[in-house]
């Protein structure tokens, strides 16, 4: 992922690319492309979460929401004064 993000840098730092990315034209084209991008995504992820109930399988929000109740169960615990 650095060399990625190096090469990013890299780009950017090119004039032409700053030419570029000026030009409205250009920017309304990265945008609609990023939006679409997302939209994808966002129907993959829910088809994903659909085919994981029919599976039932748990999806990834639900483990997350099951850590976050196991951290606050745990922190109720230590903070509870203990009955010696």
């Amino acid at each position: 992922m650095g060399d990625l993000r190096n090469r990013l840098l890299q780009l950017l730092q090119d004039p032409r690319v700053a030419k570029l990315l000026a030009d409205p034209r250009a920017q309304k084209a990265l945008m609609q492309g990023l939006r679409f991008r997302g939209r994808v995504q966002e129907r993959i992820d829910q088809r994903l979460e659909r085919m994981a109930r029919r599976l039932n399988l748990a999806t990834a929000r639900e483990v997350r929401e099951l850590k976050r109740t196991i951290r606050r169960l745990e922190e109720q615990l230590r903070d509870r004064p203990s009955s010696d």
